[in-house]
C-alpha cells in the first residue's frame, strides 16, 4: 500500500507538472499573438473636424457621438442640451442627462437646469431674450426662480445714469464721458462716439484722423483695425481728459508706427505731437524738456544737431574698471514696461533676455550687459512661433541705473535711434551724419496687432519685427576713470507679409559694441607712418648707393630707380609690419592690463584701416622675398681647387700605340661635394619652420592664447563653455599671433648662436664618418661659450633644440678647409665673397689615417693656421674687386659659358667639352694665382671694415688699383643665402599666417597654409 500511494503522488506531480507546463506554453502562444497583431496607431482627429452631434474625448483623442437631445458645446470638447431642453444630471464631461421644456416654458435659464416662461424672443441658444438697455431677471433676490421671467430698464436719468451690461444680467453706471458730454447713456449727435467714448464735437480737436499703418519696408499702408478702434479715443482721452492711459496708448500707436512725423497728415504721431505742442503750460517732468506732463517722453526733439549733443555732451556720472577694489563690469539697464493699452506693467532688469529674441542659456544672455565684452547674438525664428509668443507689443522706455558719490540710486534716459523713422517721407535716422539724426525713446519688440485689418482677434496680415537691434556704448575721450557717454540704442525692424507663417521665419540679431575716438590714434599712426617712411628712404637711398658702388657703375639710370624701388619696397614692408605690430600689442596690453577703463578696442569697422596696413605689409614684403630669391639665384661662384697631383704615371695615347708618362689628375668628387653641400645650404634657415608653426600653433590652440585676442576684458587663457564666447578683434589676433611668433623665431636663432660652440663634436663626425677628432680640438673656441651657456641650457636644448637646428655655415667653413677647396663668390659685378679653404696641411686628398693625424697636429698646433693672413684664423672676407680684375674674370667666364664665340684663350679646335674643361683649369688657376698675389696688377689687400661701414653696410673705399679684402668674421656670405635673410623670411612667414587668418579667422588653416609655402621655398 505504500508503494501504490507513492506511485500515485508520483503520478500527481507529474500530471501536475505537465498542466503548468502546459498553461505557460499556452500563455506564451497567446501572448505572441497579441503581440503580432496589436499596432500602435490610430486615426488622427482634431474638435473641429467631429460633426455637430460629436464631442472630442480629451482622452482617447478622438470623435464620440453625443447622447439623445444634445449637441457639441462651443468649444466642442463636451456636449450640452439642445435649446427648449433643459439639464437634469451633470456629472461632468460628455455624462449629462437632457429632459424637453413644457411647451408654456420654452425658455431655459441662464445655468441651463430650469425651464422658465420668457416675456418675449427666444435667443439660438434657446434662452430668453431682452430688448436693448433691458436686463434679464429670472429669480428674485433671494434666488427663488420666477415662473415667468421679466425685462426691467435700466434707468437712464440723472438720477441713476445705468445701462446694462455686456451680458444683459446687471445694470451698471455708464461711461463717465458719456455723462459728462450728453448728461446720459446715449451719445447723440452731434457729439461723437468712439472707442466706447462719448465727446463733444466743439473746441479744437482735429476733427481728420488717418487710422493707416505704415509698413515702409513693403511700401504699402493700410487701415489697421486697432487704430481705427482705439485711435481716436485715445487722442481725445488724452487731450479733454488728461486721461494717463490713454495718452500712453497714443503714444504706443505712434511708437507703432516707427515715430513717423508727417506734417500733412493727422496720424498717429502727427496727433501726438498736436496734443504735446498745445499742452505747454502743464510743465515738464524732471526738468526733462521733451518730456510733457500727462504724457510720454517719446521725442528728442526735432532740431538739425540735437543727437550729437545728446550722445556726446555730458558723460555718465559713473566710472567702470575692469579689475581692483572698485571693479564695475556691469551695465545696470532697466526698462518701464507697457502694454498696448497704456497700462504700466512694471519696472524690470534687461537681464534674461528681455530685449533678446534669441534664444540662450541665462549667462550667456546677460553677457551682454557685461562692460567691455563686444557681443553678438544671431538666430532665426519661425514666424509661427513669433505670433505665439508675441500676440500684444510690450513697449519699453530703457534706462541705465548707477549710484552717485552718496551712493544715492539713478536712472539716465538711453535714447533709441529708430532707422525706419521718417520725418516728412526721409529716412532721415539712415543718414551716415548723426546731425541729421532724430533720437527717440520707447521701443517695441514685436507688433502682430496693428496688421490687422478687419477683426481684432484674426491673423495679422503683416507683422513688424525687431530684426536688429545694437546697444553702442562710447567713451569718453582721454579719461582716466572710465566715463561714458549715454549709450545708444540702434533698432531696425522688418515688415513681414503673413501668408504662411509655418513656413516663413526671419533672420534677428543683438549686438553691443564698444567705441571711442580713434582720431588720435590715426594722427599718432600717421606721424609714425611719415617719420619711418622718411627713413626707409634715407635708407633705401643709402642702399642702393652702395649697390651703386659695388657693381661699379656710378650712372644713375632706369635700372637704378627700380633697384631703389625694390629696397624702398622691402624697408616700407618693415615700416608697415613695425607700426602694426605696435599698434596690434598696444591694444593688447592697455585694454587686457588696465584697472580704470581708458582705452576700448577698435570696432571691426576701424580696423579696417589696420588691415589695410597689414595687406601692404604683406604685399611689400612678398616683392622683397622675391627679391632676395632673385638675387641669390643669380651669383657667380667658383670653387678654387687648391690640390695638386702628387706624382706622374704612365699613360696610353689613342692612336699611338704606345704610352707616356702624365701628371696624377686630381680627384673632382671633392669640388662636387662642397659644391652640393652649397646647394643645401642654398635654403638652410636659422629656425626650424616646422617647429616654429606647430609650437606658435600649440601655443594659440592648446595652451589657449588665442582667448587673448577675444574682444572682452578677461585676460584669461581659459574659458568655460558653458560661459559667452566673444567675437574674435582682429587686430588682438594679429598683436597675440606676432608675438607668438617673433618670441619662438628669437627663441631658436638665439640658442642657435649658443650652440655653435660646440658645433664640432656634434656634426663634424657626419662628414669624417669613423674620423675621430680630438676633444681638445675645439677647446680654445669652446670653453667660455659652453660655461656661458649652462648646463642647464645644455641639457634642454641638448634634447629639443640639436634635433632641430645646426650651424650649417660654420660646417661649410670647415668643410672648405678639410676638403681643400675655396670658394670665391660674387653677389655684385665688383663686390663679392671669398671663403679660405685652403688645407694647412697642403693636400686633402688622402686616407683615413693621414687624415686623422693631421687633425691631431693642427689640434697640438704643430702646423700653421687656417687664416689666409699668416698666423691667423680668418677664413671668411668681404671682397671689393677692382675693375681690371673683373674684367679679366668676365673675359675667363666669357669662354666657360661660350657665350661670345670662340674662346679667347684656349684653342679652338677641341670640343666643347674640352674647352670647358680648359676654361675650368683657367679659371682655377687665375683665381688661385690672384689669391696668391701672383698678378702684381690685380693685386690685393687686406683690411678691417671700419664700424660706420658695418653700420650702413656699404664701402667708402673704392677698389682702384687693388682689389679689397674685409675681414669678416660674422660670415656675411650667408646673405646670399637663406640663412642670412632669416629676418626677412621670419617676417614673410608671419605675415603670410597672419594675412590667412585674418582672412579666415582660423589658425590651424593658416598654420597649414604657412608649412605649404614654406615648403614650396
Amino acid at each position: 500500500m505504500v508503494t501504490g500511494g507513492r506511485g500515485t503522488v508520483v503520478a500527481m506531480a507529474a500530471w501536475s507538472t505537465l498542466n503548468a507546463a502546459g498553461v505557460t506554453l499556452f500563455l506564451l502562444l497567446v501572448l505572441l499573438r497579441v503581440s503580432q497583431a496589436q499596432t500602435f496607431f490610430f486615426p488622427f482627429r482634431q474638435p473641429e473636424t467631429c460633426g455637430h452631434n460629436q464631442y472630442f474625448d480629451i482622452s482617447a483623442l478622438s470623435c464620440v457621438a453625443c447622447g439623445p437631445n444634445q449637441r457639441q458645446d462651443a468649444r466642442g470638447t463636451v456636449c450640452v442640451c439642445l435649446p427648449g431642453f433643459q439639464m437634469i444630471s451633470n456629472n461632468g464631461g460628455p455624462d449629462i442627462t437632457c429632459k424637453k421644456c413644457p411647451e408654456n416654458m420654452k425658455g431655459v435659464t441662464g445655468d441651463g437646469w430650469n425651464c422658465i416662461s420668457c416675456p418675449g424672443g427666444l435667443t439660438a441658444e434657446g434662452k430668453c431674450h431682452c430688448p436693448t438697455g433691458h436686463i434679464l431677471v429670472e429669480r428674485d433676490v433671494n434666488g427663488t426662480l420666477l415662473s415667468q421671467a421679466t425685462c426691467k430698464l435700466c434707468e437712464e436719468s440723472e438720477n441713476s445714469f445705468t445701462i446694462a451690461n455686456a451680458l444683459g444680467n446687471r445694470c451698471v453706471q455708464c461711461e463717465p464721458t458719456f455723462i459728462n458730454t450728453s448728461r446720459s447713456c446715449v451719445c447723440s449727435e452731434p457729439n461723437i462716439l468712439t472707442g466706447g467714448l462719448c465727446f463733444s464735437s466743439t473746441g479744437n480737436f482735429p476733427p481728420r484722423m488717418i487710422s493707416a499703418a505704415r509698413y515702409g519696408d513693403l511700401g504699402m499702408s493700410f487701415t489697421s483695425e486697432w487704430f481705427a478702434e482705439y485711435l481716436q479715443s485715445s487722442a481725445a482721452a488724452c487731450w479733454v481728459y488728461a486721461n494717463l492711459t490713454s495718452c500712453q496708448a497714443l503714444g504706443n500707436m505712434c511708437v507703432m508706427n516707427m515715430n513717423s512725423y508727417d506734417s500733412t497728415t493727422f496720424d498717429a504721431c502727427r496727433l501726438f505731437q498736436f496734443i504735446f505742442e498745445n499742452t505747454a503750460g502743464l510743465g515738464t517732468v524732471h526738468s526733462v524738456s521733451f518730456w510733457r506732463q500727462n504724457l510720454p517722453w517719446l521725442f528728442y526733439g526735432d532740431q538739425l544737431g540735437l543727437a550729437p549733443q545728446v550722445l556726446s555732451t555730458t558723460p555718465l556720472p559713473t566710472n567702470f574698471s575692469f579689475k581692483g577694489e572698485n571693479q564695475n563690469t556691469k551695465l545696470k539697464f532697466v526698462a518701464a514696461s507697457y502694454d498696448v493699452r497704456g497700462n504700466f506693467l512694471k519696472w524690470q532688469t534687461l537681464e534674461g533676455g528681455v530685449l533678446q529674441l534669441c534664444p540662450d542659456t541665462e549667462t550667456r544672455l546677460n553677457a551682454a550687459y557685461s562692460f567691455g565684452t563686444t557681443y553678438q547674438q544671431n538666430c532665426e525664428i519661425p514666424i509661427s512661433k513669433i505670433l505665439t509668443d508675441f500676440p500684444m507689443p510690450t513697449f519699453y522706455d530703457v534706462y541705465l541705473e548707477y549710484t552717485d558719490e552718496n551712493q544715492h540710486q539713478y536712472i539716465w534716459a538711453v535714447p533709441v535711434l529708430n532707422l525706419n523713422l521718417q520725418h516728412n517721407k526721409i529716412f532721415v535716422n539712415q543718414d551716415s551724419s548723426s546731425g541729421k539724426w532724430l533720437l527717440t525713446r520707447r521701443m517695441f519688440l514685436v507688433d502682430a496687432l496693428s496688421g490687422r485689418e478687419n477683426d481684432l482677434g484674426s491673423q495679422p496680415r503683416l507683422i513688424r519685427v525687431a530684426t536688429q537691434i545694437s546697444l553702442s556704448i562710447r567713451l569718453v575721450p582721454n579719461t582716466k576713470n572710465g566715463n561714458i557717454y549715454p549709450p545708444l540704442i540702434t533698432i531696425a525692424y522688418s515688415d513681414i507679409d503673413i501668408k504662411d507663417p509655418n513656413s516663413k521665419s526671419v533672420k534677428v540679431s543683438f549686438s553691443v559694441t564698444y567705441e571711442m575716438d580713434q582720431g588720435e590714434a590715426h594722427v599718432q599712426t600717421d606721424i609714425a607712418l611719415g617719420v619711418l617712411g622718411g627713413l626707409a628712404v634715407l635708407l633705401s637711398l643709402l642702399k642702393t648707393a652702395g649697390w651703386k658702388r659695388r657693381i661699379g657703375s656710378p650712372m644713375i639710370d632706369l635700372q637704378t630707380v627700380m633697384k631703389f624701388l625694390v629696397y624702398y619696397a622691402g624697408d616700407l614692408a618693415n615700416v608697415f609690419f613695425i607700426i602694426t605690430v605696435g599698434t596690434g600689442l598696444y591694444w593688447l596690453i592697455f585694454f587686457k592690463a588696465q584697472k580704470s577703463v581708458s582705452v576700448l578696442l577698435p570696432m571691426p569697422a576701424q580696423e579696417e584701416r589696420f588691415v589695410t596696413y597689414v595687406g601692404c605689409a604683406f604685399a611689400l614684403k612678398a616683392l622683397q622675398f622675391l627679391h632676395k630669391f632673385i638675387s641669390q639665384i643669380t651669383v657667380d661662384i667658383f670653387f678654387i681647387d687648391w690640390e695638386r697631383p702628387k706624382g706622374k704615371v704612365l699613360k696610353a695615347v689613342e692612336g699611338e700605340g704606345g704610352v707616356r708618362s702624365a701628371t696624377v689628375p686630381v680627384s673632382i668628387w671633392r669640388t662636387y661635394f662642397v659644391a652640393n653641400e652649397w646647394n643645401e645650404i642654398q635654403t638652410v634657415r636659422k629656425i626650424n619652420p616646422l617647429f616654429q608653426v606647430l609650437t606658435v600653433l600649440f601655443l594659440l590652440e592648446v595652451v589657449g592664447f588665442k582667448n587673448l585676442a577675444l574682444m572682452d576684458s578677461s585676460s584669461s587663457l581659459s574659458r568655460s563653455p558653458p560661459s559667452y564666447i566673444a567675437p574674435y578683434s582682429r587686430i588682438l589676433r594679429y598683436a597675440v599671433s606676432t608675438a607668438l611668433w617673433l618670441v619662438i623665431g628669437i627663441i631658436q636663432k638665439s640658442r642657435g648662436r649658443q650652440r655653435r660652440a660646440i658645433r664640432v663634436a656634434a656634426v663634424r663626425p657626419r662628414y669624417l664618418l669613423f674620423c675621430s677628432a680630438p676633444q681638445d680640438f675645439t677647446s680654445k673656441v669652446t670653453s667660455q661659450s659652453v660655461m656661458a651657456d649652462g648646463a642647464a641650457g645644455i641639457v634642454f636644448f641638448a634634447v629639443f633644440y640639436e634635433r632641430f637646428v645646426e650651424d650649417k655655415i660654420r660646417q661649410f667653413v670647415d668643410l672648405c678647409c678639410m676638403s681643400n677647396i675655396s670658394v670665391f663668390l660674387l653677389s655684385h659685378r665688383c663686390f663679392g665673397y671669398y671663403i679660405h679653404g685652403r688645407s694647412v696641411h697642403g693636400h686633402a686628398d688622402t686616407n683615413m689615417e693621414e687624415m686623422n693625424m693631421n687633425l691631431k697636429r693642427e689640434a697640438e698646433n704643430l702646423c700653421s693656421q687656417r687664416g689666409l693672413i699668416p698666423n691667423t684664423d680668418g677664413q671668411t672676407f668681404q671682397i671689393a674687386i677692382s675693375t681690371q680684375m673683373r674684367q679679366q674674370y668676365d673675359r675667363i667666364h666669357e669662354t666657360l659659358t661660350r657665350k661670345n664665340g670662340p674662346a679667347r684663350l684656349l684653342s679652338s679646335s677641341g670640343s666643347t667639352f674640352e674647352q670647358s674643361i680648359k676654361a675650368y683649369h683657367t679659371m682655377n688657376k687665375f683665381l688661385g694665382s690672384f689669391i696668391d698675389h701672383v698678378h702684381k696688377e690685380m693685386d690685393y689687400f687686406i683690411k678691417d671694415k671700419l664700424l660706420l661701414e658695418r653700420i650702413l653696410g656699404m664701402e667708402f673705399m673704392e677698389p682702384m688699383e687693388k682689389s679689397i679684402f674685409y675681414n669678416d668674421e660674422s660670415y656675411s656670405f650667408s646673405s646670399v643665402l637663406y640663412y642670412g635673410n632669416e629676418a626677412t623670411l621670419l617676417i614673410y612667414d608671419l605675415m603670410f599666417f597672419c594675412v590667412v587668418d585674418l582672412a579666415c579667422q582660423d589658425f590651424i588653416l593658416a598654420s597649414f597654409l604657412t608649412y605649404l609655402q614654406q615648403e614650396g621655398q
